[in-house]
C-alpha cells in the first residue's frame, strides 16, 4: 500500500507556552509540581501574565509523537481540532512543516485554539496547566476510517480522555484498526489523569490497546501497587507490550514471554523534560512499525528522549533519523 502511515494519533492539538520558574512560584499559587491540570480560559490568561519570558511552541502531546516519528522518517499523521484563529494557524502550520498529515477540520465553535502553560522549574522538572479550548472537541465524526485503516499504529494520548466526546472517538478509531488488522498504542499521559479515569483506562488497556506506554507512577497508579515490578506483573498479558519508562533508570519492555531492560541514553545537561515520554514513544513506535527487535525499538526511544530534554521546548531540534 503506497500511501501506508507508520503511526497516526489522536490528541490534544495544543501550543505549548514555556517559561522556567521555581518551586515558590507554584506552592504560591496551590499548582502541584510535576503535574498536569485543566484550567478555564480566564486562569489560563491570569497565571499567563505573572509568567516570565516566555517561549512558544506548538504541542500536545500525541503530536509531539507524531512531530518524532516523522523526525525519523517515518509516515505519520495526526487527528486534532484547532481554530481559526492565530495559534490555530501557528499549529496546523508547524505540524505539516515537519512532514506530519494533518488534515482535520478546524472548530466552528467560540472555543479558541488550545493552550498548555509549561512551567520548568530548575531541576527541569515541568509543571502543566491546560486550557483544552477546541482541542477538547474531538470527536467521532473527526474520524476518517480509511485514513486509520491505512496506519500499522493507531495512538492515543490519555489526556484526551478528560473531554467526553473523544472517548467515543478512541473506541470506534480503535474498531476500525483492529477490524483492519492493525494494531493500537495508548499513552496513560499523567499520573493524575490516571486517578481521574481509572476504571475505564484498566477498560481501555485490557479491551481496546496492544501498546501500552507509561511512566513509573502512571503504571503504579493505574493497578494501585507499592512498586513498579507488581505493576509489571499486574500488566502483563493485559497488552501485547508495556512499555513502562523509569526517567533517569532506563525502561522496561514487558511482554508475556519476558522483561527486557533498556538504560537511558547519557545526557550532558538535562534542560527539559517537557515531552521525553513523547518522544520516547516516537522512538519505540517507528522502530516497532518497522519491525525493529524490541530491544532494538527501546535503545531508539532512549536516544529520541534523550534529544529532547536536553533543550527547551517537545520538538526535536536534531533531525532524530541522523542519531539512530
Amino acid at each position: 500500500m503506497n500511501n501506508e502511515l507508520d503511526v497516526i494519533a489522536i490528541g490534544n492539538a495544543l501550543v505549548d507556552v514555556l517559561a522556567h520558574t521555581d518551586d515558590a512560584f507554584l506552592a504560591a499559587r496551590n499548582i502541584p509540581k510535576g503535574s498536569m491540570q485543566l484550567i478555564d480560559a480566564p486562569s489560563a490568561e491570569a497565571l499567563y501574565a505573572t509568567m516570565g519570558p516566555a517561549v512558544e511552541i506548538s504541542g500536545g502531546s500525541a503530536a509531539n509523537t507524531m512531530a518524532g516519528v516523522a523526525s525519523l522518517g517515518g509516515k505519520a499523521a495526526f487527528i486534532g481540532k484547532v481554530s481559526n484563529d492565530q495559534l490555530g494557524a501557528i499549529f496546523r502550520h508547524d505540524i505539516r512543516g515537519v512532514g506530519v498529515e494533518f488534515e482535520s477540520r478546524p472548530a466552528t465553535g467560540p472555543n479558541p485554539t488550545g493552550r498548555c502553560l509549561v512551567l520548568v522549574t530548575p531541576d527541569a522538572q515541568r509543571t502543566l496547566q491546560t486550557c483544552l479550548g477546541s482541542a477538547g472537541e474531538v470527536g467521532p465524526d473527526d474520524i476518517d476510517a480509511a485514513q486509520v485503516q491505512r496506519a500499522k499504529y493507531t495512538y492515543f494520548e490519555g489526556y484526551l480522555w478528560d473531554a467526553p466526546a473523544a472517548k467515543q472517538a478512541y473506541l470506534k478509531a480503535a474498531g476500525i484498526a483492529h477490524a483492519a488488522g492493525r494494531k493500537t498504542a495508548l499513552s496513560l499521559s499523567d499520573g493524575f489523569c490516571v486517578d481521574r479515569h481509572r476504571a475505564e483506562f484498566l477498560d481501555l488497556v485490557s479491551g481496546h490497546t496492544d501498546v501500552l506506554f507509561a511512566n513509573e507512577s502512571e503504571i503504579t497508579a493505574l493497578y494501585q501497587t507499592g512498586s513498579l515490578d507488581e505493576a509489571a506483573a499486574a500488566v502483563r498479558g493485559k497488552v501485547d507490550i508495556a512499555v513502562l519508562t523509569r526517567s533517569e533508570k532506563g525502561a522496561l519492555i514487558v511482554t508475556q514471554s519476558g522483561t527486557i531492560a533498556v538504560p537511558a541514553h547519557p545526557v550532558a545537561r538535562v534542560v527539559d523534560t517537557t515531552g521525553a515520554g513523547d518522544l520516547f514513544a516516537a522512538g519505540f513506535l517507528y522502530g516497532l512499525a518497522r519491525n525493529k527487535p524490541h530491544a532494538e525499538c527501546g535503545r531508539m526511544a532512549a536516544r529520541c528522549a534523550a534529544e529532547i530534554i536536553s533543550h527547551i521546548g517537545a520538538r526535536p531540534e536534531t533531525r532524530l533519523s541522523e542519531l539512530v
